[in-house]
């Protein structure tokens, strides 16, 4: 970073934290300081840089111009650095280090646990977070290290690699009764999203469905099944969740079948690094087999 006298890599670290949460409050369990020793902190990086930084106002920390040239920059320091650091792990010595995935909350509460599980047990010095958001996740300010999407991004210098394809049915508590076709929906309660704020238009499933509004809606997968389980309507569920609510079951299955897919998102410069490959590769397998491993199971339950 031109012209900036920054002290040492701590000083970037936390410039980096606060530029990507937006505030002292939200970058501080992040960093693991206090908000006041954040501030006191940026406000040291600035005397020494001659030049602010951030925008400071009660809803946060926004980057000046040279704030966001810096972060520019020091973005690519650190995943210079994390490659760096990824030379001294060889393939022997497993996967280390800390790992955050971002996924949408269906994936996130269904499938990553026991799939990163595995991974972890696998690899006892990885640490890995899952970051379940009803949003994109931004990886441009790093808000993860990959993601898992259900439409691969159109901008951006980004990898992105289909995971596999996955299915989704309509599905009821089993103790309403079932409908003979489409037509007999009519009248009954749906349940779904919130209608404004599906964030991806892959997720915006119940069409026709929902000509009279959704009776029971929630931006969260797992609140959607969760109201299928109390009987709060017909909705569509994921293969992969039925499993974790049998009292749910699905209907018109010959009548209405919809096919959806999983992507990996990367940073490209990232595929340099071989310890972030190895998981992806990990992640992806795991993810695969583990969706098929569940859809077999809602298939031979025949719900």
């Amino acid at each position: 970073m031109q012209g900036c006298a920054v002290q040492n890599w701590d000083d970037i670290r936390v410039f980096l934290g606060v530029a990507r949460a937006e505030s002292l409050s939200a970058a501080a369990p992040v960093l693991k300081m206090d908000p006041a020793t954040l501030g006191r902190r940026i406000a040291r990086l600035e005397a020494s840089v001659g030049a602010a930084l951030f925008i400071k106002s009660p809803q946060g920390y926004a980057l000046t111009d040279l704030g966001a040239r810096m972060m520019e920059e020091a973005g690519q320091a650190e995943v210079a650095l994390t490659r760096a650091t990824d030379l001294g792990q060889s393939p022997a010595s497993g996967i280390a280090g800390q790992i955050r995935i971002g996924a949408p909350d269906g994936c996130a509460n269904f499938l990553l646990p026991q799939v990163c599980a595995a991974i972890q047990k696998a690899n006892p010095e990885l640490e890995v977070q899952i970051l379940a958001l009803p949003r994109v996740v931004n990886l441009s300010r790093r808000e993860a290290d990959m993601a898992v999407t259900v439409s691969p991004p159109e901008a951006g210098r980004l990898t992105v690699q289909k995971i596999t394809d996955y299915r989704l049915h309509l599905a009821q508590h089993q103790a309403l009764q079932t409908p003979a076709s489409l037509a007999d929906l009519k009248g009954r309660a749906v349940v779904g999203y919130i209608p404004d704020m599906i964030f991806d238009s892959a997720l915006d499933y119940l069409g026709p469905l929902a000509a009279d509004g959704v009776q029971m809606a929630s931006n969260s997968v797992s609140v959607q099944l969760q109201m299928l389980r109390a009987g709060g309507g017909i909705g569509i569920a994921h293969d992969f969740a039925l499993p974790f609510s049998p009292d749910v079951r699905r209907v018109l299955v010959d009548e209405l079948s919809l096919v959806r897919s999983f992507y990996l998102v990367r940073h490209t410069a990232d595929r340099r690094s071989d310890r972030l490959q190895r998981f992806a590769t990990a992640l992806s397998d795991g993810l695969r087999a583990e969706v098929a491993r569940l859809e077999s199971l809602t298939d031979s339950a025949g719900v």
